[in-house]
C-alpha cells in the first residue's frame, strides 16, 4: 500500500486547536452535507461549517504546516491542498465504504489526508480503514499524527464504540496525477537525499538531482 504517516504538529499546537475546536458549540453540522451522493448515504458524523472563522483559520494553519514538511512534500509533490474540514465521530457515528470523488469544486484529488486531533487511546473503534485490491489495513494515529494516501482507494472509517474522535481531512493535488510515478520520484528523491547527508555535495549526486528534476518535469502536469 502507497502511504505515508509523519508526526505533523507538536503538543503544544494540538492541545490549542482542539481545545478551541471542544469550546466550539455554533457551527458543527451534519457531514453529510459535503459527501457525494453515494458517500452522503453512509456518512454518519460532525463537520465544522467550512465558512466559520474558526476552520478557515485552523484550514490555513494546516496547510502551511503541511507545506512546511519536506518529508510530505516529497511524497505528495503538491500542487494545491483544498477541501480541508474539521470532523467528529462519538458513539455510535461512522462513515462506510466509499471513494473520493476524483473532481471537487476546490481541485483534483490526487491524494486524501487524515491527521488526528484526538489520542488513539482516548476512543474505542474509529479506525480509518484503507483498501486495495488484495489487502485491508486499519489505522489509528496519534494526535498530532497524519496519514496521507491515494484518494484511488476505497476507504471508510469504522464505528465509534466509545469516545470521540476529531480529526483534519483535506486532499491534495498532486503535480503528478499518478501514484506509481509519484512513488518512483519519492525514493529516487530519498535516495539521494541520504547519499547528501553522509557523503556530501558531489558530481555524480548532481546528475541524480537533474535526473530527479528532468523527471519531474516529464511526468508533471
Amino acid at each position: 500500500m502507497n502511504y505515508l504517516t509523519q508526526q505533523l504538529l507538536n503538543a503544544e499546537e494540538i492541545n490549542l486547536l482542539k481545545k478551541d475546536l471542544e469550546d466550539e458549540t455554533q457551527n458543527w453540522e451534519d457531514g453529510g452535507k459535503t459527501a457525494g451522493s453515494h458517500a452522503s448515504i453512509v456518512k454518519n458524523n460532525l463537520q465544522l461549517n467550512r465558512n466559520s472563522e474558526l476552520s478557515k483559520k485552523y484550514s490555513q494553519f494546516v496547510n502551511k504546516k503541511i507545506l512546511s514538511n519536506q518529508l510530505i512534500k516529497s511524497f505528495s509533490l503538491p500542487k494545491r491542498i483544498h477541501g480541508i474540514m474539521f470532523t467528529k465521530s462519538s458513539k455510535n457515528m461512522h462513515y462506510g465504504r466509499h471513494i473520493d470523488n476524483p473532481y471537487m469544486s476546490s481541485g483534483r484529488s490526487d491524494l486524501s489526508f487524515t491527521l488526528s486531533l484526538t489520542n488513539k487511546d482516548f476512543y474505542e473503534g474509529g479506525e480509518l480503514i484503507i483498501e486495495t485490491m488484495n489487502s485491508e489495513e486499519k489505522f489509528k494515529l496519534n494526535a498530532g499524527e497524519i496519514i496521507l494516501y491515494p484518494s484511488s482507494y476505497l476507504h471508510s472509517v469504522s464505528e465509534v464504540n466509545n469516545g470521540e474522535r476529531i480529526v483534519c481531512v483535506g486532499w491534495i493535488e498532486s503535480y503528478v496525477k499518478s501514484t506509481e510515478k509519484r512513488e518512483y520520484l519519492f525514493d529516487l528523491d530519498a535516495g539521494a537525499r541520504s547519499l547528501l547527508a553522509k557523503n556530501g555535495r558531489s558530481d555524480e549526486l548532481d546528475l541524480i538531482f537533474k535526473s530527479y528534476s528532468n523527471l519531474l518535469r516529464a511526468m508533471g502536469d
